[in-house]
């Protein structure tokens, strides 16, 4: 199941996400056929827009008539097209690190045309990103141009702990945040400001943002393990195969039990397919899918309290159950074969 959109208490959402969409292939559109081509590749693919639709909900937050379409404005479309760019930039810039061949079901840009050319379209879009931005004003476009910076500086310190049996949570933690949270703190930041709400309510919304953003990430990292590929849409654990270790595989190696030692001797290089099932399935039966599920619920926790003070306007409380229902997106999960039998 998808993450829920925090425009679902809006009749209009489908028509708000088809303004987004249609603004997204147009910034998407470049002087040289070709570029845009590249540039435009996964748009037609889908994604679910949630940072778009975090802009416009955080914009109307204040806004207890939230849900008539002429509530949102051109200037809240530009905005969460602005951060959708950024997102689709750093996925093109990801899959060239991941060497990636698939991408929401369909050829990954640097598989199709190879990475020079997946490096150039991601820079172009996250440079339209810039240019829409600045549109905004000046504390939108500081503010855009800040987080790509700590989106670079996310992805450099996971880059720099590839293969590292020693990663340790925090350094996860300020990984995840710099790649993914800021992102979401951005979106609603930039919709706040938008929006033109007061300063405590814009705080609120920029806090709420990064915690949803911290449990997106570790849901999707424990996705990775328990998901099929076509429920992901690109390769399932993927993460192990690239040396990529997310919370859960922290946690178990840490633990100090033998099936730590096991399944520290299985990582620390490239795995073939068979290692990385058996690692996977090692994870999977373990407790450590479940305490990291806790972890993410408690970042839900966190977010739902930031928006606690505001009143339930159609925008909020579309906001408060986009988090409460995250983890919905999840299968089931069991404490594991290990936690069972030691109890």
């Amino acid at each position: 199941m998808a993450p829920l959109s925090p425009l679902q208490a809006r009749s209009s959402a489908n028509d708000d996400l088809a303004r987004v969409e249609s603004a997204l292939r147009a910034a998407a559109v470049t002087g040289d056929e070709f570029l845009t081509e590249v540039t435009s590749h996964l748009i037609p693919a889908g994604g679910k827009r949630l940072r778009p639709a975090f802009v416009i909900a955080s914009a109307l937050a204040l806004d207890r008539d939230g849900a008539a379409p002429e509530a949102v404005t051109d200037e809240m479309v530009r905005g969460g097209v602005a951060v959708e760019l950024v997102h689709l930039g750093s996925l093109y810039h990801d899959d060239v690190m991941d060497d990636a061949e698939t991408r929401r079901g369909i050829e990954a840009v640097n598989h199709r045309w190879g990475n020079l050319k997946a490096i150039l379209a991601g820079d172009f879009l996250l440079a339209k990103a810039s240019e829409l931005a600045a549109s905004l004003g000046t504390e939108v476009a500081a503010l855009l141009a800040a987080t790509i910076g700590r989106l670079c500086e996310g992805q450099v310190r996971e880059l720099q702990l590839i293969y590292d049996r020693g990663r340790t949570e925090d350094q996860y933690f300020l990984a995840i945040q710099g790649k993914t949270a800021e992102l979401y703190a951005t979106s609603c930041r930039i919709g706040g400001l938008v929006g033109g709400v007061d300063g405590e309510t814009l705080d609120r919304l920029t806090r709420f943002g990064l915690a949803y953003g911290m449990a997106f990430q570790i849901v999707d990292d424990v996705l990775d393990l328990v998901a099929t590929d076509e429920e992901l849409g690109k390769p399932s654990g993927n993460d192990l195969r690239e040396g990529v270790y997310t919370l859960p595989v922290i946690r178990m190696l840490a633990d100090g039990q033998a099936t730590s030692e096991t399944l520290r001797d299985l990582l620390g290089e490239p795995l073939d397919d068979e290692r990385r099932d058996r690692a996977r399935a090692m994870i999977v039966d373990g407790p450590e899918i479940a305490t990291s599920v806790e972890t993410a619920q408690s970042y839900v926790t966190q977010a739902l309290e930031d928006l606690a003070p505001l009143d339930a306007s159609p925008a909020v409380v579309g906001l408060r159950a986009a988090a409460s229902n995250l983890l919905g997106t999840l299968p089931p999960i069991s404490p594991g074969a290990r936690a069972a039998s030691a109890s």
